[in-house]
């Protein structure tokens, strides 16, 4: 009865090398699910803020050109139009130079490796190279 149970427990090399690649393929689907949903959240956001970015930057550029046809107006009551006019282009230039500087720096910063999911895959695959030893 004893020896019985023994071979009912004991698993042939071949079932266990069927699980582990069973196990494994599961894993390794698991894993890239990981990835697409950690790559998908990065995209997301980067994607969002670029939105802001060009719906800002749109909005800010109506404003803008308003605001600065009064500037023009009111420098050429002190200096000749034509030269208002300059001032004032120069200026928005080097404004405009600033910001589009810092906002592609930004952008730069966003990291689309996806980190959490390369480090579980080199965790799995010393698990399975354990496995496999």
């Amino acid at each position: 009865m004893m020896q019985q149970k023994m071979v009912k427990e004991e698993r042939s090399l071949g079932d266990l090398f069927s699980e582990l690649m069973s196990e494994t393929s599961s894993l390794v689907r698991q894993e890239v699910a990981l990835a697409q949903a950690e790559l998908t959240h990065k995209a997301t956001k980067a994607g969002k803020n670029i939105g802001f970015l060009v719906v800002g930057g749109a909005v800010g550029y109506a404003a803008l050109l308003i605001i600065l046809s009064g500037v023009v107006v009111l420098l050429a009551n002190f200096v000749p139009l034509w030269a208002s006019a300059l001032i004032v282009g120069v200026g928005v230039a080097v404004i405009s130079y600033v910001l589009v500087s810092s906002a592609l720096t930004e952008l730069r910063k966003t990291d689309p490796i996806p980190h959490e999911s390369v480090e579980s895959i080199k965790e799995d695959a010393r698990w399975l190279k354990d496995q496999v030893t």
